[in-house]
């Protein structure tokens, strides 16, 4: 059980200064004085005059596309008020906001998480947890203790890579399954191929979290344990969408569907420590590491954490398994769209990929995969233009002016970036798939590129950046570049409306890909 491991805490302790030693570990865009220059407090309109629905309106209307409609109803920047049990919030769709935002977000950034996710955790199953709920749910000097020990071995570019063989050895296995079935006659995926994109990423995730496979996509596919694992982290994103986005009476009545998401959780947390149970007798099998050296593999995040803590390293890998499976395969689905849609883009792809893999069978390396910059920017212009979440959200702790508003310490801001990643107003011609945008040295890209970089935050920004985005950027390049080295992709159907919101955004749509084997 998991409560076994969740011991006092073991291995270094964490000063101050260490806290703070990884929050930035990645690149982010520069705050300057002139970026961040807004009115003074004493100047600014108060609050309270900030324009925004009622509460009646929110219960009422809100449904998919009720932003954009209130942005052109309240302008750039609006106003929600507390209801059934949620803090106020600001909407703020104005990009000249976004630098003082996170210029002022503290050293240690508050975010609003999964309210429903905090309660399970802390109350329903507070006797599991003990304390060590993970980065999603927790704040300040916790989270920073937890980030600190986790940034070395997610964030560094060059230790995510050093899980490529794992990545790899799983891609095989998505190939060989595009292959079993595709119709033998158009040569189409079925048009549940959002599942198996799912069941891929899982297994990544696996592989990195704790070096296991679960034969998800092959050998155990039909297994009771894989489906319900499947079932349960889409249930957690249907039921966290009801309680955790639309109107819900949750905090003030517990509610039939916030049973069921409880019961949910328990069913993943139980059905993940399995796994991570037997990784942890695994790992004290092999002390010495011969059997992971013996097949080329990385040691896991669990193993690498165990060194640290071993209960941040047990959530830790918990959270991995939990989370990240549809938002890396949504993005993959909106990445392929792309690429089948553009078949000049892709075309221009798979010469670079031809290059540094002459033949089908040539092998990704680390050092070979440093020659793809048209594979990054590919990645980088299917995520701006099909995003899968709405942006990022900071609780400031002092006082700022947004848009000449004075908005009081401590109130949730919402960073919605990525819906204007479609703006004609922000981006030229946004509606054109245009990955030279991203190459820097490129003559024709240069006049598509974005001129606001907090435009483009697809991970979030600074301290509060997200933990996978390492491994997701390994598992997309790595995927990408296996497809159309094998593919040529087709997608003859009409893309209008292919996502619609969750949690994050997902395939609304059948994904019936069609994959034709190339013949050189």
């Amino acid at each position: 059980m998991l409560s076994h491991y969740l011991m006092p805490m073991m291995g270094r302790s964490l000063s101050a200064t260490s806290l703070r030693r990884y929050a930035a570990a990645v690149p982010q865009p520069q705050l300057s004085e002139k970026d961040t220059t807004s009115d003074s407090l004493e100047n600014a309109r108060p609050f309270s005059e900030m324009p925004g629905p009622s509460k009646y309106e929110l219960i009422r209307g809100f449904m998919p596309g009720a932003i954009g409609k209130m942005q052109k109803k309240y302008g750039d920047v609006f106003y929600f008020p507390s209801i059934l049990g949620k803090p106020e919030m600001v909407i703020d769709l104005n990009p000249a906001d976004y630098p003082i935002i996170f210029r002022n977000e503290g050293i240690w950034p508050e975010r609003r998480g999964l309210e429903t996710f905090a309660y399970h955790r802390n109350v329903h199953r507070a006797d599991f947890f003990q304390g060590i709920n993970g980065l999603v749910t927790t704040a300040g000097e916790d989270w920073a203790k937890i980030r600190t020990a986790v940034n070395p071995i997610l964030m560094q570019p060059k230790n995510a890579r050093l899980y490529l063989n794992t990545i790899l050895e799983i891609n095989d296995e998505f190939l060989e399954r595009i292959r079993d079935t595709r119709d033998p006659e158009t040569l189409e995926v079925p048009g549940d191929f959002h599942d198996d994109m799912n069941r891929l990423t899982l297994e990544g995730i696996v592989g990195v979290a704790l070096n296991t496979r679960l034969g998800m996509i092959h050998k155990n596919r039909d297994s009771a344990e894989c489906k319900l694992l499947l079932k349960s982290i889409r249930n957690f994103f249907d039921y966290s969408e009801d309680l955790e986005i639309k109107p819900s009476f949750w905090k003030i009545v517990k509610t039939p569907k916030f049973y069921k998401l409880m019961d949910t959780l328990d069913t993943l947390t139980d059905v993940c420590n399995t796994y991570i149970d037997r990784a942890l007798e695994q790992i004290e099998s092999d002390k010495d590491g011969k059997l992971t050296s013996e097949v080329g593999k990385e040691k896991s995040v669990l193993e690498k954490l165990l060194r640290i803590d071993r209960r941040i390293a047990v959530v830790m890998a918990l959270d991995m398994m939990m989370a990240g499976v549809d938002t890396t395969s949504s993005t993959l689905a909106g990445i392929l769209l792309c690429i089948a849609k553009n078949p000049d883009k892709q075309a221009k792809l798979f010469e670079e990929l031809k290059r540094i893999l002459p033949n089908k069978d040539s092998k990704l390396t680390i050092e070979n995969m440093q020659n793809l910059p048209y594979l990054r920017a590919c990645i980088k212009e299917g995520i701006r233009y099909h995003p899968i979440i709405a942006g990022t959200m900071r609780r400031l702790p002092t006082d700022v002016v947004l848009s000449g508003y004075h908005i009081p310490a401590g109130v949730d801001v919402s960073v919605s970036s990525n819906l204007l990643l479609r703006n004609e107003h922000f981006v030229k011609e946004p509606n054109k798939y245009m990955p030279e945008r991203w190459l820097r040295n490129d003559a024709e890209g240069k006049k598509y590129q974005l001129e606001n970089p907090f435009l483009y935050l697809p991970f979030g920004f600074g301290p509060r950046s997200c933990v996978g985005k390492r491994i997701v950027d390994l598992e997309l390049e790595v995927t990408l570049a296996r497809l159309v080295r094998n593919f040529v992709i087709e997608f003859n159907y009409s893309t209008e409306n292919a996502f619609i919101p969750k949690i994050v955004f997902i395939p609304a749509i059948p994904l019936k890909f069609k994959f034709e084997e190339r013949k050189e």
